[in-house]
């Protein structure tokens, strides 16, 4: 067993409530950085002068949903996660069962022809599940009576009844719910159709209009993506479910030119390197790209145009570590999960990030 496989993350070093309630801001967090086997420790403050001149963040811009709403299904009190819409107008989601403390656990999938009543009358039909054989995600049809419907382009009414009824999706090792801002970015940009993340892309949590400017101001540029997330396997750590994304045409051609001058290509957020990479060719150059990816990021795939990655602290088993070691490398990760559990960095969405940057000196080839 590998040293990573061997780790348990202490229910203490779960973050239970946001940074700002913590301590001073939501930036007000650990930063443990990677460069190869080497690992040091900062403030999330001291990000910029870790970065150079001509280095671009790839941030996500999708806004997070209140994906979590109340139900019953037959006399079971339910709990519905709203994952992702399909092309058909179906809704692919997830069914928990209310734990008693605010929180939710698993539960069986299903059944087929299941209904579930929600608020405001309106239903959800369970018809079969997402992927067969597989019971957590299930896809459903959804009706919400008028005048419940949400923006124009997505199906079911679901935006307007998320906006009234919903709430953040959250697990167990938090302490309490939490307004929908606490789940929000600085980089989140309201999508026109009502589309959004059902869980947060919280490696962007940290930044600040603050941490932004000043590292503008030091010659380092964003570049944004969208990748609309769906729920988390929180239990069983499955591989990621395709998702929507878009990578516009400017980012590709700041991304490209960066590269061609030697600047690197750091993911704030594993989401972000799956819709970079989803819009990468073969030949390493990236080109505006839009739709659905199933692309999942694994050492045997490699990455081909990132070259470094800001992303939280995963469970051991998590499928997210697959990328991270894709990017650099089983021994790097083995050595940082080590000294981030011997210094008490806090885990999960409202804890302490993690920069993974290349050694001084390498840098990924173009194809």
């Amino acid at each position: 067993m590998t040293v990573l496989g061997a780790l348990r993350v202490p229910d203490e070093l779960c973050a239970r409530v946001p940074a700002e309630e913590r301590g001073r801001g939501r930036d007000d967090v650990r930063l443990l950085v990677s460069r190869g086997v080497t690992v040091s420790h900062h403030a999330f403050g001291e990000l910029p002068g870790l970065l150079r001149p001509g280095d671009v963040l790839v941030v996500n811009t999708s806004t997070t949903l209140a994906a979590a709403v109340g139900g019953r299904l037959g006399t079971d009190a339910v709990v519905v996660h709203f994952s992702t819409y399909g092309d058909d107008g179906r809704w692919a989601v997830e069914l928990r069962a209310p734990d008693g403390r605010g929180s939710t656990r698993p539960r069986p999938g299903g059944p087929v022809g299941g209904v579930v009543r929600l608020p405001g009358g309106a239903r959800l039909v369970l018809e079969e599940p997402l992927v067969p054989g597989a019971a957590r995600l299930w896809w459903a049809s959804v009706s919400v009576p008028a005048p419940g419907g949400g923006p124009r382009g997505l199906p079911g009414g679901v935006p307007g009844l998320l906006a009234r009824y919903g709430r953040p999706v959250r697990y167990g090792y938090t302490e309490r719910d939490q307004p929908l801002a606490a789940y929000q970015t600085v980089f989140a940009r309201p999508s026109p159709d009502g589309a959004g993340s059902a869980e947060m892309p919280s490696a962007g949590r940290p930044f600040t209009a603050g941490t932004v400017a000043e590292l503008v101001s030091r010659g380092v540029r964003f570049a944004p993506v969208t990748l609309h997330t769906g729920v988390a396997s929180a239990e069983a750590h499955e591989p990621p479910y395709p998702e929507r994304f878009a990578v516009p045409g400017a980012t590709a051609w700041l991304v490209n030119a960066a590269r061609a001058g030697g600047g690197r290509i750091v993911a704030v957020g594993t989401t972000a390197v799956r819709a970079l990479e989803s819009a990468v060719g073969a030949d390493g150059v990236v080109r505006e790209a839009a739709g659905w990816t199933d692309l999942v990021v694994t050492p045997r795939r490699g990455v081909r145009v990132v070259d470094g990655l800001l992303t939280g602290l995963h469970e051991p088993r998590a499928s997210h570590l697959l990328m991270l070691e894709a990017v650099a490398g089983r021994e790097a990760l083995d050595r940082a999960y080590t000294e981030a559990l011997s210094r008490q960095y806090l885990w999960h969405e409202f804890g302490d990030v993690h920069l993974l940057l290349p050694e001084e000196g390498a840098r990924r080839a173009l194809t």
